[in-house]
């Protein structure tokens, strides 16, 4: 990649997740066949396309049926499964923890949420995870909310969800097949619905100072606990033998420079 960037995962989300939670999903990320019943052979589509470009993670919805022996299978074959796009209760979500998921995608967002007589699966995240996805622009999720989450996963990452309107000004934009609009900040589907973000990893950076978290956890949060995720010892710490990814800010935490593996870049591609 240029500038001594480097691409270190790719995520799938399988077909089979939540009806109701996929119009957010690009309209040409998988062929409209896809999105119907769970088929036989997923896993063996998952490796042949893992051969092709290597994934890292896969977002499924633990409540579809044979859903749990398939994140035990991801899980052997070296993949990690995350539990996302879903209507799963608590039970369902504590299940696909104790079976090899390890993490939530983009926690609150498009899932089951937490009602005290009949918890979803946003109670399993908070109760039991250990990792879970946010997207920290203050628009997906409320500051008392991050707060929350903050108080109950140990290791919470941000990751930015943006799409192609993010660092572009307000207009029309496509998510895959789908219309959007840039506006203010967010990106939206004609009926209003949240469709990605515009966030930078800098701004996700800065919202969490802004919300009172020092700066070592917000480093952290933004860059090892989603390094320690994937397996990735080099990346997301400043220590002997590890990349010299950095960034140097101003006290005022804006950015000031940008090292990719020791290189340095130029701040309109680092952002």
């Amino acid at each position: 990649m240029p500038n001594g960037e480097e691409l270190l995962q790719s995520k799938v989300l399988l077909p089979s997740i939540t009806p109701g939670y996929r119009k957010t999903v690009p309209g040409n990320a998988r062929p409209p066949i896809a999105f119907g019943p769970p088929r036989t052979g997923t896993l063996g589509e998952l490796l042949a396309l893992n051969a092709l470009a290597p994934i890292r993670i896969v977002t499924l919805a633990p409540e579809l049926a044979g859903h749990l022996d398939l994140i035990r299978e991801i899980r052997a074959s070296g993949i990690v499964p995350q539990i996302g796009h879903t209507l799963a209760s608590y039970e369902n979500g504590r299940a696909a923890l104790e079976a090899g998921a390890r993490g939530f995608t983009h926690l609150f967002n498009a899932m089951s949420g937490l009602a005290h007589r009949d918890p979803g699966v946003l109670t399993a995240a908070l109760a039991h995870a250990e990792y879970a996805e946010l997207i920290v622009d203050l628009l997906h999720v409320h500051p008392g909310a991050i707060l929350a989450a903050l108080r109950c996963i140990p290791r919470l990452f941000c990751v930015t969800d943006a799409m192609a309107g993010a660092g572009m000004p307000d207009g029309d934009y496509h998510l895959g097949t789908q219309k959007v609009t840039k506006c203010l900040g967010a990106v939206r589907l004609a009926d209003g619905t949240l469709a990605g973000s515009t966030l930078t990893m800098e701004r996700a950076f800065q919202n969490l100072v802004s919300l009172g978290m020092p700066l070592a956890e917000a480093s952290c949060r933004t860059s090892t606990y989603a390094a320690d995720y994937l397996g990735v010892g080099d990346r997301g710490r400043i220590a002997v033998g590890c990349w010299a990814d950095l960034v140097v800010l101003t006290p005022a935490v804006q950015l000031l420079a940008v090292y990719a593996e020791g290189e340095p870049i130029e701040l309109d591609d680092a952002r």
